[in-house]
């Protein structure tokens, strides 16, 4: 019974993880969508000339902007333009509208009864009118589109070059007789195909009570906010009532990142906590994003913070020396206290721990080279003594000398370990060791203070430091840092391998 009430808990679990996963997954979209329609509308008013025509502007240093066609200069409506244009309450320019309905009706009566008819003669007067009020006024200002002002300036100077201004090129352009003397790809068609484009990119946004353009987005957001917020809210009750101890304000501050989602304002901020619910929905691997984004901090900080230990570190030990306070030196002031944390001598025991390795464990197994050793040594100091040289020369004597010598060497190396032993495992013997060791440092230290070499010794010290500073600084300048942070990249993800191979 308990078995299947486990079971059916563990397949709950699972069901509420899978539904909350999905649940995620749906907030993160929904989000990811609301951030694109956020950025598409503070793209809107500088790329809108791309959404009409296909056109962006390239404002080059020197000269005016220069259009670039995209899909292509015939004039057109998008229909991008058409639904977006009234959120950011972008109007047609009612002058240079009114230019372009004056060219569509000279092209009908042209069509009709030709360029140099009397009903054509008011409109290429008004035409002429008009243009040069356009080139007074500048209505292109308002909408900041002063460079596709200029650009129809060039164009129409460039397409009649006689002209000494840009009036006079619009009054020789708007004329019956040039009209009926050009081709009309170099009349009517090119105002058509070259300067209607660029008029038309114009635009009037009427100014609102706050002193800024009208803007509708904030009603396209508002049903975005509402539902963050709504979400906020319960996901701030639902952490201070699962977790003891978490208030409300706690509970707000544990998802910080999700008010970006509810200001009118910095919209673009709405980015981090877009893509921190991807990668809490498992949308985004954000592991990668973060290993590149600390690497980048580690690599720039390491070098310096790890010059910076190292040579305070050192600083610290010469230091150290300089004061006498080292335990290794003989302080230069008996009267300072050193603390002592154990009431144990360290070296002390580490010179009896030393000894007793040598003693029972290294001696043992180099006994027989030892032997060794001395039979060559004693076999040639034998060898000089007149004696031995006489006994080698009596019949049945000769292997005297090597027999003698095997058997010194054996009972030197045999007496002495056991000595040492012996010694050292009686008490009163490694009282006597430990008293020897402890006076033969004292002396030393006696020694050394009385015939002014500590000085001396301290000197080399802080020198030999120096030049471990200098040396290590130099070589960790040269050292590739790249190469470092993609060792301990492959260490750790061996580890993992490892890890998850155990666990497997």
């Amino acid at each position: 019974m308990n078995a299947a009430r486990r079971i059916i808990r563990r397949s709950v679990r699972k069901g509420r993880s899978r539904w909350l996963l999905l649940y995620e997954k749906g907030m993160a979209l929904l989000a990811l969508g609301n951030l694109c329609l956020v950025l598409f509308d503070l793209s809107y008013v500088p790329w809108r000339d791309f959404w009409l025509q296909g056109r962006v502007q390239i404002f080059g240093a020197f000269g005016p902007p220069i259009p670039l066609p995209i899909l292509s200069q015939q004039t057109s409506r998008s229909p991008v333009t058409d639904l977006y244009d009234p959120v950011k309450g972008i109007e047609p320019n009612p002058e240079t509208q009114r230019y372009l309905a004056l060219v569509d009706e000279l092209r009908q009566v042209t069509l009709r009864f030709g360029v140099e008819s009397e009903a054509a003669a008011p409109i290429l007067a008004r035409l002429r009118q008009l243009s040069d009020e356009m080139i007074e006024t500048n209505p292109f200002q308002a909408a900041n589109k002063t460079g596709q002002f200029v650009r129809i300036i060039n164009l129409m100077r460039e397409h009649i070059p006689e002209a000494d201004s840009a009036k006079a090129a619009f009054a020789r352009f708007w004329t019956a007789e040039y009209l009926a003397s050009v081709d009309p790809k170099d009349g009517i068609e090119f105002f058509q195909a070259r300067l209607r484009p660029l008029f038309e990119t114009n635009y009037s946004r009427p100014i609102g009570e706050s002193g800024n353009p009208v803007d509708f987005f904030p009603l396209l957001d508002f049903p975005f906010a509402l539902l963050f917020g709504l979400e906020f809210v319960l996901r701030t009750v639902a952490i201070s009532r699962r977790y003891t101890g978490v208030n409300w304000l706690d509970a707000m501050l544990w998802r910080w990142y999700d008010v970006l989602l509810l200001l009118p304002f910095w919209r673009w901020l709405r980015v981090i906590p877009v893509t921190i619910r991807l990668g809490q929905a498992q949308l985004l691997d954000l592991e990668r994003v973060r290993a590149q984004v600390s690497q980048g901090f580690v690599a720039n900080f390491a070098e310096d913070l790890t010059e910076v230990i190292v040579v305070r570190v050192i600083n610290q030990i010469q230091a150290s020396i300089q004061r006498g306070s080292l335990p290794l030196l003989p302080a230069a002031d008996p009267s300072r206290s050193y603390i002592d944390l154990n009431e144990i001598n360290e070296l002390e025991a580490i010179a009896n721990l030393v000894f007793r390795t040598v003693l029972y464990r290294v001696l043992p197994q180099v006994q027989p080279e030892v032997e060794q050793l001395l039979r060559y040594n004693l076999g040639g100091l034998l060898k000089q003594l007149p004696a031995l040289q006489t006994l080698e020369r009596l019949p049945g004597l000769g292997s005297l000398p090597g027999q003698l010598t095997e058997r010194l060497a054996s009972e030197l190396t045999t007496t002495t370990y056991k000595t040492l032993t012996n010694s050292f495992e009686d008490p009163v013997g490694s009282q006597l060791a430990a008293q020897l060791l402890r006076r033969f440092g004292e002396v030393l230290a006696n020694e050394l203070t009385q015939q002014h070499v500590l000085e001396e010794i301290r000197s080399l010290l802080q020198d030999l430091l120096e030049e471990i500073k200098i040396n290590y600084v130099e070589r960790l300048s040269h050292e590739d840092l790249e190469e470092v942070m993609e060792q301990t990249r492959k260490l750790r993800q061996k580890a993992q391998q490892l890890q998850q191979a155990r666990s497997a």
